[in-house]
This record gives structure tokens, sequence and C-alpha cells, in this order.
């Protein structure tokens, strides 16, 4: 029976997709789900791949010679950039712009982009816990500077992957409200996550594989959660401006 229904709700999404495949309005409506499809299972094979590495310490060599090449480069002045860019990938920050942005949207009775943010910001902040929970990883201590960072597990950056999911829901709203600056907006964005990731690095507070694997994960919450809210808002607009709705 349940494999009867399977097969018919299957036949059924097939046909549909083959009746409004040559519709320009379709390919609209599919060009940004199929990329976030893309780019979710991207950020989880990256993900997947550091983190068996990780596990099997198959990456401590090349982390450590990494960090000590990256050690090199100090100096004062880039010591108070490094430490501004972690403070603002820090969670007084993060949470802070999630709050404001929340009322924002609340008081303007923006309910969809309310939600999505929630779900963004508190579905990725516990995902990062939980992750940490299954990995039991060392922050280096290399020099001095990591003294003052909490006794939390090291795999993945809480920074790397929060900031992404934060900063990267603030360039999908901006580049989709500002199209005409929207590649400017992106590469800004792209920008300020690398700065923090790097940061952490630089500071000697996470190995260079937590902050890619924090990315990775982060894309891939973020991919997934923009995935529903742009499915979501296309159906509606779509809904909307459909004969049948004009007509009722």
């Amino acid at each position: 029976m349940f494999k009867e229904k399977s097969s018919q709700i299957i036949a059924t999404l097939i046909q549909i997709w083959r009746s409004q495949a040559n519709k320009p309005l379709f390919w609209k409506l599919a060009i940004i789900p199929i990329l976030g499809v893309i780019l979710t299972v991207a950020g989880l094979w990256v993900f997947l791949e550091i983190a068996d590495e990780v596990l099997e310490k198959q990456t401590q060599a090349i982390d450590t010679t990494l960090i000590l090449l990256v050690k090199q480069f100090h100096s004062p002045l880039l010591d108070w950039v490094m430490r501004g860019a972690s403070i603002i990938g820090g969670t007084v920050v993060v949470t802070l712009i999630c709050l404001i942005l929340g009322a924002i949207f609340w008081a303007r009775q923006q309910r969809v982009y309310f939600t999505a943010l929630a779900i963004t910001a508190i579905g990725g902040t516990g995902l990062n816990l939980l992750i940490k929970q299954l990995f039991d990883r060392q922050r280096p201590q290399l020099w001095e500077m990591t003294r003052s960072e909490p006794n939390t597990s090291s795999f993945p950056s809480g920074h790397a992957m929060l900031s992404l999911v934060i900063y990267g829901f603030i360039a999908y709203l901006l580049a989709r409200h500002f199209r005409r600056w929207r590649w400017w907006i992106v590469s800004l964005i792209i920008g300020l996550i690398a700065l923090i990731g790097f940061s952490r690095v630089y500071l000697g507070i996470h190995w260079p594989t937590d902050i890619v694997a924090g990315q990775a994960a982060g894309l891939t919450w973020l991919m997934a959660c923009l995935l529903n809210l742009e499915i979501y808002r296309r159906y509606h607009q779509y809904r909307n401006n459909s004969p049948q709705s004009l007509s009722s």
C-alpha cells in the first residue's frame, strides 16, 4: 500500500514537472531552489569530509603547520584588527543584530522574514552546540593568546558557522532589496565572513579545519533555510499572480 502511494506521488510530481518545464515562469520559480539544493549538498559534503579526517586525527599536522605559519605575520596593528573581527563574529554582536532585525520584521508585520530569521539563528546555534558535543577536540594551545577562551570543543568554530549563517542571511535580504548592488553586497559579506574566520586562526583560538568545517556547516544550514524561504515566497507569489486567484 505504501509503495503504491509513493509511486503515485512520484508519478504525479514527474507529470507536473514535464507539463511545466517548458514554461519560462517554471524556471524562474525553480532556479533558486535548484541552486540552493546544490550549495546545501556541497556544504554538507565538505563538512562530512573534514569531520571524518578530524575524527581520525589526520589533519593535526597540516593544522599545526598552518597556524604556526599565520603566527609569523603577527603585529600590533593586525592584533587589533583581528580582535575586532572576532568580536564582530561573536555571540554578543550576532545576537544583538538578530534582535534588532527581529524587532524590525515584527514592527513591519513581516512575519515570514521574522520566522525565517528565528529558525535560521536558533537552529544554527543549536546545530553548532550539538556538533560540538559530538566532537571533543582541544583548542590550540600554542601561545598565550588562547588562555582567555572558554573551555569548549574547538570543532567546529561557532564564530565561523554562525557568522556565515547570520551575515549570509543579511546578505540575502539586502541583495533582494538592492538588486543593483547585490554583487557588491555579496562580495562584502563574503569578505567579512572570511575575515572573521581567519581572525580565529590568527588569534590561535581555532585550528584552520575548525573554520572550514564551521563555514561548511553554516553554509549547509543557511542554504536549507533560504531554500525553504524562497520556495514559500515564490509559491505564494505564483498563487497570487495565477489566473485563478485573480478571478476569484
